[in-house]
């Protein structure tokens, strides 16, 4: 059923001046003709049609298709934008206005979409000015490739090619060609270029009933810009699918709209109607791209991907097929200060991918390096038992831990932990450097990295990441228990710099700053560095249990009631501890063992 459009306006019937007021005063190149409401002319600033010694170009209609016209006015596209009342032509003597506003001596071009109304009254403002004295020429553009040859008088409608034609035509007038010039590469232009749309909703003029004309599920191939019917209405399918559509029916050999056959090149617009997402706008470029290429043999050398003719809030985009050569690329590589024209789209396209840069910790070290020793050091015996204690405590807690973060996050903490558990098992099997510490916690952070996600394997990379640097600035090569201290505290710094938490936040750290604590005190106090590690585990243990009796304040735990929070260790904490501690106890009876 039909219901009242939401806009953001006040009164439906001043949107078009409210719109010329706003785009002015965001972009100080343009003006607009002080003849409100009858007369709605933008133009561009820096232009007084009796001085102006280039040709003036001009185009325009109905309002509602924005930034289509007036945000393509600027130095090297429009001179001038007649804009009419939403989705009616502009009346003759707003035309006039325009038109005596920025031509000069070497006359003025007016580029005119297709459409009855457009061609009757820019017609018979065409005239009058003559009769005035103006030099004016007139292209009609319908690029219109939806509906079958017409047979009567009405032609194909003008559409999102138009834009490309303003282009060409506006950077011919800016090299200083003549009327007459300017008007033949416009109209070769426009003869050049197709044009199809697809809409999954239709349009809501302002102050009127949003129409359900297409219900659920549903697209209309060829639906016109003021939400005219168009070929035929279809089930949604994949974007794929539709831009086969579009490109079979605007490259139809049967209906010949454009002459572009194998081998041609082209340049493609894809235009959003109002409503679509940008990222839906590149999925179609993306894929209309290599269609062009290897179905139909064409070289695509420009892309211009974005908004240029719209309906209002019409969801959905129309593709554009203009056939190309070095004077029309020229014309549309030349610069310009339309606001609305896509910059960064010209010149030469670079191969679309490059390879991904490898991290130099696989780019400069040796093979043997990043492979597991075939001999252990007794240190990397130590290692090697610490980290799959560590590892296997955290496989072991994975259930636990999903459980208490059920209840204050969002449930997949141990899932996330056995993650990286797993992945560091199998990779400390194959490459792990284990006679070299700090390698080995390097390559710890990559294996998170690469198999955790989520925030926690952000933390536990940049843990590892700190750890490892401040390892790597010792000069020596065995590490000691204080060194050991120095890389965990340097780690806890770094993840609380950018994760932003410290002690007391209900996190991870408030089992490691404990630790870290107990450890600095029980090394500085003379214990040897196995018991001060069990001693620092304890305090890590101790530390998670007390997160139950804190307010969280960063993660998932801080939207959460005190009431939960009090029912549970946090789970990041509890994670931390339970690592920390199984490392600690490997490596006390490790020694003991020997």
């Amino acid at each position: 059923m039909a219901f009242q459009g939401k806009k953001l306006i006040n009164n439906p019937n001043d949107v078009v001046t409210e719109f010329i007021e706003g785009l002015v005063e965001t972009y100080p190149g343009l003006q607009y003709l002080d003849g409100f409401p009858e007369v709605k002319v933008v133009i561009r600033a820096d232009v007084s049609g009796a001085t102006y010694d280039k040709v003036a170009v001009i185009s325009g209609g109905g309002s509602g298709h924005e930034p289509a016209h007036a945000g393509f006015v600027g130095e090297g596209m429009l001179t001038a934008s007649i804009c009419g009342d939403v989705f009616a032509s502009p009346p003759v003597d707003s035309i006039l206005a325009g038109i005596r506003a920025v031509t000069g001596p070497m006359g003025c071009l007016l580029i005119v979409t297709n459409y009855t109304g457009d061609r009757l009254n820019f017609g018979l403002a065409a005239e009058q000015a003559r009769s005035e004295g103006y030099k004016i020429e007139t292209v009609i553009v319908g690029d219109d490739c939806a509906l079958p040859p017409p047979r009567g008088i009405a032609g194909r409608r003008g559409l999102a090619g138009t834009i490309l034609v303003n282009k060409v035509a506006g950077a011919a007038a800016a090299a200083g060609l003549s009327l007459a010039d300017v008007t033949s590469e416009a109209k070769r232009a426009s003869e050049m270029v197709g044009t199809m749309g697809v809409a999954l909703s239709v349009c809501t003029l302002p102050g009127q009933v949003t129409s359900d004309r297409l219900g659920p599920g549903k697209m209309e191939l060829g639906l016109g810009i003021h939400g005219e019917p168009g070929a035929a209405v279809a089930d949604l399918q994949p974007v794929d699918v539709v831009v086969s559509h579009v490109l079979k029916q605007i490259l139809s050999p049967e209906t010949n709209y454009v002459p572009i056959t194998r081998g041609n090149r082209v340049v493609l617009m894809i235009n959003g109607l109002g409503a679509t997402p940008m990222m839906e706008l590149m999925i179609a470029a993306g894929k209309t791209v290599p269609k062009l290429q290897l179905e139909f043999g064409l070289a695509v050398e420009r892309v211009y991907t974005g908004s240029f003719m719209t309906s209002l809030d019409m969801a959905g985009f129309s593709i554009s097929i203009m056939k190309a050569d070095q004077t029309i690329l020229q014309r549309l590589d030349a610069l310009t200060t339309a606001p609305h024209w896509p910059v960064g789209s010209a010149g030469n396209r670079p191969p679309a991918k490059i390879p991904v840069p490898l991290p130099p910790s696989r780019v400069t070290k040796s093979e043997e390096s990043l492979c597991r020793p075939v001999q252990l050091s007794e240190r990397g015996r130590i290692l090697e038992v610490a980290i799959e204690a560590a590892v296997n405590a955290v496989i072991g807690m994975r259930d636990s831990l999903n459980d208490w973060d059920s209840k204050v996050g969002d449930g997949d903490c141990g899932s996330t932990m056995y993650r990286g558990a797993t992945a560091i098992l199998d990779d400390m099997k194959k490459y792990y450097p284990l006679n070299d510490a700090a390698e080995t916690v390097n390559e710890i952070g990559s294996s998170v990295r690469r198999a955790m996600g989520g925030t926690s394997g952000v933390l536990y990379n940049i843990f590892c990441k700190a750890a490892y640097a401040r390892l790597k600035a010792n000069s020596d090569s065995i590490v000691t228990a204080k060194q050991w201290a120095e890389a965990l505290e340097a780690a806890i710094a770094a993840v609380s710099k950018y994760g932003g938490a410290s002690a007391g936040y209900r996190t991870l750290l408030d089992a490691l700053i404990p630790a870290l604590a107990v450890l600095k005190e029980r090394l500085t106090a003379g214990d040897d560095s196995s018991t001060a590690f069990v001693l620092s585990s304890e305090a890590a243990l101790a530390g998670a249990e007390s997160t139950k009796h804190m307010q969280a304040q960063a993660g998932w735990s801080s939207y959460v009631s005190a009431n939960i929070l009090a029912t549970v260790p946090d789970p990041g904490a509890m994670a931390a501890a339970v690592w920390y501690n199984a490392a600690a106890l490997a490596v006390k009876d490790k020694y003991q063992a020997s």
